[in-house]
């Protein structure tokens, strides 16, 4: 395409299920296509990524949705806007808790959202300590362990206080006892239960709303400088994304997320079967029909933040950021 603004592509991401059509869309030549040279950057956590994504030293992300209103108000202490044209994951998160924690308490996977959380909140009033993780502070993650927990005690789900960690981080933090559960996206769940480590007890679309989780994103002075390019680099994934949607012989999919070391176990159609298709099944159904991100997605994030981060900020302001999120191709 000759009227591309920029060819040369420094594209980051975190290794989780939800960036493959962005590995699938490089493996399959799908950038190339569109006359991009993209060069894809693993990021150590969510954290860097934004900071590097904010500084220009990435030209787009694959990111998590909360930090787009988050740097529209400056709520994370960069305020540098960030916008999406595209959605790459509705919500699939989950919480896990460690196999030990579950035990003491008689917590199981068939509990009801409530019910485990009521047991965690009578630990927790019984002066115990528990430690549990999100991956970012402005991150769907992180409200729905809030929400979760507000589920049996809106005070408690204030009060405790939750660890920061990278997704790749999780299983090696609860291996070594230095978390009793976590809320994160897959495969890390997968992982952890595969080891024998922690057992997954909800998922959060059984408490929280389907909203977009994380959406490719730029900043707003990037995307202002570079339309025709963004457009390319989405019509690239979006093919990837068409592409996963109907794919029925993973084999290839498989071996990316092995090559890009986010499957880090032993799972294939033989070996812990169940969650080789879960897997599948996940990355088949990651995004809806429509990719394109909601305001009403943003607005419920912000209204999460002034739940939980207590951020204050008028209904009409709300709308506006909510708006200023998204950039139209």
């Amino acid at each position: 395409m000759s009227n591309l603004e920029k060819t040369e592509i420094r594209l980051g991401y975190v290794p989780l299920l939800d960036c493959i059509a962005i590995l699938w869309a490089k493996h399959q030549g799908y950038f190339a296509e569109v006359g991009l040279n993209v060069t894809l950057i693993k990021e150590a956590s969510w954290a860097s990524l934004r900071d590097r994504l904010a500084f220009g030293f990435l030209d787009a992300a694959h990111c998590l949705s909360a930090m787009l209103p988050a740097a529209t108000l400056g709520a994370d202490q960069l305020g540098i806007p960030f916008q999406t044209p595209l959605v790459l994951s509705n919500d699939q998160t989950s919480i896990s808790l460690s196999q030990k924690l579950c035990f003491e308490l008689n917590i199981t996977a068939h509990d009801a959202p409530e019910s485990s959380a009521k047991k965690i909140a009578t630990m927790l009033h019984q002066q115990q300590n528990i430690r549990l993780a999100h991956v970012f502070q402005h991150s769907i993650h992180h409200y729905c362990l809030k929400e979760w927990l507000a589920l049996a005690d809106a005070q408690a789900a204030h009060t405790l206080k939750l660890l920061t960690l990278p997704p790749p981080y999780m299983v090696e933090a609860i291996s070594k006892q230095l978390i009793d559960g976590f809320c994160v996206g897959e495969p890390w769940n997968i992982q952890a239960e595969l080891e024998g480590l922690s057992t997954t007890i909800c998922a959060s679309q059984q408490f929280a709303p389907q909203i977009a989780n994380k959406v490719f994103a730029v900043t707003q002075e990037w995307a202002i400088q570079h339309p025709n390019t963004l457009n390319a680099l989405c019509q690239a994934i979006i093919k990837a994304q068409n592409d996963l949607k109907m794919i029925e012989a993973i084999d290839d999919v498989w071996k990316i997320l092995i090559d890009y070391n986010i499957i880090r176990f032993n799972c294939s159609q033989f070996i812990h079967v169940q969650s080789f298709h879960k897997i599948q099944n996940i990355i088949q159904n990651l995004v809806p029909e429509d990719v394109s991100p909601k305001a009403s997605d943003f607005e419920w994030i912000i209204h999460q933040m002034q739940k939980w981060d207590k951020l204050e900020v008028s209904d009409e302001k709300i709308k506006q950021i909510a708006k200023q999120c998204i950039v139209t191709l």
